[in-house]
């Protein structure tokens, strides 16, 4: 980066849809699953970039990633962010981490269409 000035880390919230992978501790007869997470990053791609490759360290394989933007993004849309959720985002900026809230395995026709 050529300039000077350092862009402020934020946390965005992301929903990653992952499929099997040998090693990827997902139950038995899962055909994936869904995972809403919480990723840092100076803008929402370099997130993105961070979540992916943690989760493929973790031996899982990331097939689509859905951003939500950052806290202060959600705020200004009118969603409501409750305390558990607001600590999470900030232990993820105080790690500088990528913070997994929620993982929902898919089974068979349980999993969500794609859209």
């Amino acid at each position: 980066m050529t300039d000077s000035t350092k862009r402020p880390q934020q946390v965005f919230t992301l929903a990653v849809e992952v499929g099997r992978k040998s090693g990827d501790g997902l139950p038995k007869g899962a055909t994936g699953a869904g995972l809403l997470l919480y990723a840092t990053g100076v803008d929402e791609a370099e997130a993105v970039r961070e979540a992916v490759a943690v989760l493929k360290l973790a031996d899982l394989a990331p097939l689509d990633v859905t951003g939500y933007g950052s806290l202060a993004e959600r705020e200004a849309a009118g969603e409501e962010i409750d305390a558990e959720e607001r600590a999470l985002m900030a232990r993820a900026l105080a790690e500088n981490a990528v913070i997994v809230a929620q993982m929902e395995p898919f089974f068979g026709e349980d999993r969500p269409a794609k859209g």
